[in-house]
């Protein structure tokens, strides 16, 4: 059985790449880990305006981290191994890995990313989109 898209109407050419997008975001949604912030940063006399998204990677070193750019999609992923070499009598924190994908606008640019005190800040900038008009001249085809 195929589900209807809602992208299937006539009037909507060319939109099957944003369908596309929804659909990984749907399959990205699942897993909670790690706990994120996404804000919007004001702009100011030196900065345009940004947003941030902040990670809750407590436990994770610079190492052990990795932000890439994948296409249009923003990829973070966190390895951890076990220390073979300890012997825990109570283990409550897991030494886990964890992908975290953002999908992103065309012409988002990434800034640059930050580790401090087991928060990963990821800043980004959304360029002003320029307005264009175009006129579209007609043909006559029908000259007699």
């Amino acid at each position: 059985m195929s589900r209807q898209s809602p992208f299937g109407h006539p009037f909507l050419l060319g939109f099957d790449e944003i369908e596309q997008a929804l659909d990984r975001v749907a399959k990205a949604a699942g897993d909670g880990y790690p706990p994120y912030n996404i804000e919007r940063l004001a702009r100011s006399e030196h900065a345009p305006e940004r947003l941030r998204i902040t990670l809750a990677v407590a436990g994770f070193t610079q190492d052990q981290l990795e932000v890439t750019l994948e296409e249009s999609q923003l990829v973070i992923r966190g390895r951890q191994s076990d220390d073979k070499t300890r012997h825990f009598l109570h283990r409550g924190i897991a030494a886990r890995q964890f992908q975290r994908t953002f999908l992103l606008v065309d012409g988002m640019e990434v800034l640059g990313a930050d580790l401090s005190n087991g928060l990963l800040s990821i800043d980004l900038v959304r360029p002003e989109p320029e307005r264009i008009v175009r006129k579209i001249n007609i043909i006559a085809s029908d000259k007699v």
